[in-house]
């Protein structure tokens, strides 16, 4: 019996791995990420201190910088992370954020 390529259980490489990894992962928008947290767009709208319409902007954009996706999601209680994905090379998590974050943080006046 001849074995084949496409079998995930034979053909593993590292790439191979990472997307297996990432396409068994939950997937959800924005809307649906702030409904699991059992927010209203008005609740999520006073923690980040703006409109309720601003947020049901944001939730039906399709491109918007990863500092805005960053802080929706950290005001849900979560964290975003970057991964990369090269041919036969393992995830990286991209550190973009931290900087950003970091530097935004180094140049706010203390509360």
């Amino acid at each position: 019996m001849s074995k084949k390529r496409d079998n995930p259980i034979i053909a593993h490489t590292p790439e191979s791995t990472a997307k297996s990894d990432l396409s068994i992962m939950p997937r959800a928008t924005l809307k649906q990420l702030r409904k699991m947290a059992k927010l209203t767009q008005a609740d999520l709208s006073e923690t980040m201190g703006v409109g309720q319409d601003t947020i049901s902007r944001l939730e039906k954009r399709h491109d918007m910088l990863l500092s805005t996706i960053s802080h929706y999601i950290e005001n849900l209680g979560g964290k975003l992370e970057v991964v990369a994905l090269f041919p036969n090379r393992p995830a990286i998590v991209i550190d973009c954020l931290e900087e950003a974050h970091e530097s935004s943080k180094k140049s706010r006046p203390p509360d």
